[in-house]
């Protein structure tokens, strides 16, 4: 065991508005219904019992989002009294809809199980089910899979502690403009609304977004980083009689314009993701990222309300996220790796209220590093191949920092190199032979990290702790389908 390496993180944007560090020192406490998404996409995380121990107890954080059942998350959790969602992943849509025995045998082994000590508050039916990206993968099988969870829960008695809830992305509902009043549901997706909206309001639950601002600001040319931020210097953007100063705003109220001319204009709305990314693009920074989350806490905190819901400000808000995910997907783009508020180690990168109130975050403590060692290019060899050891460590690795815009896009050749080969032996967990690279690597104990391009040591895993979501999810298929044949 040994102290932390990390240093603090210098911001590589401009300096922020004054305005912005006095709201940070005198920042509201955040509204009861701010809860921090959880997921599990990394290949060395921090146990789970440290993170509940170290991260969110004593960051008072009131509520939390797992990406996916986690018995060992689950586990910890128990007793806390802190509020639990928990996601069903979409590879698993086909089958609970296919089975009511499947969706039984889910919520046996990921609820039931738990119950007497959790406090399950949503069970989140999928992951962005109606992205863009993925065509017609999945809206087939979401409603009814959402349905036999429904079910089973009635079965099991416990429908009555928690709700069914369907993640749906921010570009399920389209608007050719910036104005909310133009927003409607894509016509891809009416019908699976037409299914959703009544199962939902059968049942008294939100309807559930999932919101991803920095994407919008690179699709949104002639909008300002300062409408995304909260700053009051934003130029408002007016729609009838409604003016909007922010993207949080608007994005609820082009939602609620959708709903209503679904029909369901009154449903409670959840915000299951809004956060954003510290590197791997350009103004992905900590700084920007701080920006974002401290004005959002702050104005949920007020309880302003949008212009189409005044006072009614969306029951619950998940930030995202609580941990940075080195092999969580970058379809979206290279950042989708950088959205933690701590890193992968557990170490705050800004400052947001989680409910500690204006207090610095607590650090996880102790962190089980893997000795001081690093892979880079030995560049007493020739390097005249090196190209393909480069691509073949970035492809098994997680090389986005070194993105246009990210923390190592500055190192050049060869120092990109060594950052993918280091990248490569942490994951394999500093083997011999993972920093061999045809004999172009070279172990050292001297730390090649320069200014804020951070060259990591891995934690030390357990089997446990290191098991991939991926072979969480193969697992649980195999169960369901023994479930299923019984």
């Amino acid at each position: 065991m040994r102290p932390s390496r990390r240093r603090p993180l210098r911001p590589r944007a401009p300096a922020l508005p004054l305005l912005l560090f006095l709201a940070v020192a005198v920042a509201p406490p955040p509204a009861a219904a701010v809860g921090v998404n959880w997921g599990f996409a990394a290949s060395h995380p921090l146990p789970a019992a440290q993170v509940v121990r170290d991260l969110l107890l004593p960051n008072s954080v009131p509520r939390v989002r797992l990406s996916a059942p986690s018995p060992d998350a689950l586990t910890a959790l128990a007793g806390t009294r802190i509020a639990v969602t928990i996601g069903v992943p979409n590879e698993l849509l086909r089958p609970l809809a296919s089975s009511r025995k499947a969706a039984a045998a889910w919520v046996h082994d990921n609820v039931t199980r738990y119950a007497s000590g959790v406090l399950f508050e949503f069970i989140a039916v999928g992951d962005d089910p109606f992205l863009l990206n993925h065509g017609q993968q999945f809206q087939p099988f979401v409603v009814r899979a959402a349905a036999n969870i429904q079910r089973a829960l009635d079965d099991a008695k416990l429908s009555s502690k928690m709700k069914v809830v369907v993640p749906c992305s921010s570009d399920a509902y389209q608007n050719a403009s910036t104005l909310p009043s133009k927003a409607y549901f894509r016509p891809d997706v009416n019908k699976t609304m037409v299914e959703l909206l009544p199962f939902l309001a059968n049942h008294s639950s939100p309807f559930m977004v999932e919101l991803n601002p920095i994407l919008s600001f690179q699709q949104k040319k002639n909008i300002s980083l300062d409408y995304y931020l909260f700053q009051l210097m934003s130029r408002p953007i007016s729609d009838g009689h409604s003016k909007y100063d922010n993207y949080f705003d608007a994005s609820i109220d082009a939602l609620v314009t959708a709903l209503t001319k679904a029909g369901f204009g009154d449903m409670d709305i959840v915000v299951g993701k809004a956060g954003w990314p510290t590197d791997g693009a350009v103004n992905a920074t900590s700084a920007i990222a701080q920006s974002f989350m401290t004005g959002l806490v702050n104005h949920l905190a007020r309880k302003s309300g949008t212009p189409l819901r005044p006072k009614f400000a969306p029951t619950e808000t998940y930030l995202y996220s609580l941990l940075d995910e080195d092999q969580h997907s970058i379809a979206s783009g290279s950042y989708d790796r950088h959205y933690g508020i701590f890193t992968f180690d557990g170490q705050a990168k800004y400052h947001v209220n989680l409910g500690q109130g204006p207090t610095a975050l607590k650090n996880a403590l102790d962190v089980d590093y893997l000795p001081s060692k690093w892979c880079v290019v030995d560049n007493n060899k020739d390097l005249s191949n090196v190209s393909s050891s480069f691509s073949a460590a970035c492809s098994n690795a997680d090389c986005t920092a070194l993105s246009t815009g990210g923390s190592c896009a500055g190192l050049g050749w060869p120092g990109n190199v060594s950052f993918a080969f280091n990248s490569y032996y942490q994951q394999h967990d500093q083997s011999e032979e993972s920093c061999s690279f045809s004999g172009l690597g070279l172990i050292t104990t001297v730390d090649p990290s320069v200014d804020n391009c951070l060259f990591a040591l891995a934690i030390r895993a357990s089997a446990a702790a290191s098991f991939h979501p991926t072979f969480a999810v193969l697992w649980i298929l195999v169960s369901v389908c023994i479930y299923s044949l019984v």
